[in-house]
This record gives C-alpha cells, sequence and structure tokens, in this order.
C-alpha cells in the first residue's frame, strides 16, 4: 500500500532523515518510535508533502508516486489524511464547522453527512460539544475532534503524530480503543509516538528511528522483547 524508499528530507544544512525504507500494507496498523528529533515526525510530514523530499527519494501509495502530488491533492485524490502533533484545530470554529470544512475537497454530500454521523458514533464526547468552538475543548476532546476531522477527510491511511501527548491515561486508551474501530473498517494507520510501549502494544509492526536513521524493525511483539528497545524506550 505504501512503500517509502531511501527517503531523505533536509532542514537546511541540518539533515532530519538519511535515508530510510519502510512500508504499511493495507489495513495495518504500524508504529515509529525513537527519541526526540529523531525524524518520525518528518516522515510523516513528508508523505503527507508537508517537507520536500530530496532528490532520490522514492514515495508510492497504491502503486501511486507520491512526488507528483502537493499535500491537498494527497488528501483529496488518494485518501492519506495527517493528524499533526498539536491537533491544530481551528479554534474559533465549532466542532461541527472543523468537521465540515475537512469535506471541502469532497462532493458526496451524503456519505459526508453518514461520515461526520459517524465520527460521533465512535467519539460521543464529539457529538456533545457538536455547537462549541473548538478551541474551548479539552485536550483529548481536541484529539477525538483531530482524528474525526481525519476521518472525514481521507480514509485509506491515517497519519498520527503523538496521539497520547497531553492525555490522561484512561482518556488515551479511549482514544486508542476508537483508533481500532476506525482500523476495523479497513483504515491503515501509521503512527509515530514517544510512548514506545503503547506504540508498541497498539500495532502489528514497527519501525526504530535513531537520529534520522533506521536501526531496528520487526513485528511489535518481537520489539517488545528486544534488550536493545527496553533499555533505550521501555524503562528497562
Amino acid at each position: 500500500m505504501l512503500k517509502i524508499e531511501n527517503l531523505r528530507v533536509s532542514y537546511g544544512r541540518i539533515k532530519a532523515l538519511h535515508g530510510i525504507d519502510f512500508h504499511l500494507d493495507a489495513g495495518e496498523i504500524v508504529c515509529i518510535i525513537g527519541a526526540n528529533g529523531a525524524g518520525k515526525s518528518t516522515a510523516l510530514r513528508a508523505i503527507s508533502r508537508m517537507v520536500p523530499a530530496e532528490p532520490g527519494s522514492k514515495m508510492t501509495f497504491n502503486g501511486e508516486d507520491l512526488l507528483k502530488y502537493p499535500p491537498d491533492r494527497v488528501v483529496s485524490r488518494l485518501g492519506i489524511s495527517h493528524v499533526p502533533e498539536g491537533r491544530r484545530l481551528f479554534g474559533n470554529l465549532t466542532v461541527l464547522e472543523n468537521l465540515q470544512l475537512a469535506a471541502f475537497a469532497r462532493k458526496d454530500k451524503g456519505a459526508i453527512e453518514a461520515d461526520i454521523q459517524r465520527v460521533f458514533k465512535i467519539f460521543p464526547r464529539v457529538e456533545e460539544r457538536v455547537a462549541q468552538k473548538a478551541g474551548t475543548l479539552s485536550g483529548g476532546e481536541q484529539q477525538m475532534l483531530a482524528i474525526g476531522r481525519a476521518f472525514v477527510s481521507g480514509r485509506k491511511l491515517m497519519l498520527l503524530d503523538e496521539p497520547s501527548m497531553g492525555l490522561a491515561p484512561l482518556l488515551m486508551l479511549s482514544v486508542f480503543d476508537a483508533l481500532k474501530e476506525i482500523n476495523g473498517e479497513g483504515t491503515a494507520i501509521l503512527l509515530v509516538e514517544q510512548n514506545a510501549r503503547l506504540a508498541l502494544q497498539f500495532s502489528q509492526r514497527g519501525y526504530v528511528l535513531e537520529n534520522g536513521n533506521l536501526v531496528l524493525q520487526g513485528d511489535s511483539k518481537d520489539l517488545l522483547e528486544n534488550p536493545e528497545v527496553k533499555k533505550a524506550y521501555l524503562g528497562g
């Protein structure tokens, strides 16, 4: 489904990714873990075309060359949505307006309304706050709305950047349960998460990034038992 080869990204003279390879199959949940500054968020931004990949990088999605698409077409044509770190909602708009705006490129009004109603079923709290300004929501409610917005905008692949950040443990588990439900309906998920244990428990496969280089990969259950991963990311 998603194939990344020799992905290189720089910010000026700073090399963020040094030529990494990874893939994600249809229906999978795959995580990328690593310390702050490892390049995790940059990988997601490159896929959604928010930052340019250097020459020689290759990215394909269902056989389509991602490098030919601008960010808005990645969403509208390919069905790849991105929930960025910090959520980046339109705080002065209501919950409903945020969801409706996510469907700006869609023409299927009936399906849009069905998707919004599905978001409300997955996240009842979002429906309860439907007329409330997004900027006044709690952190957990904002994360739910951000995921709901991604659900409405594109559902083949969802890119999630630090979805557990700032959430209380019970709310965090509720959000991840909802993501499992979304995945069960056919949406593949690529997850970047600093909470390595949570990410590996949630996903089927994982990749470990260090200083812009891919250093480990494998089944999540194997990475959970890997001594290097335990020492560096799991507290023992």
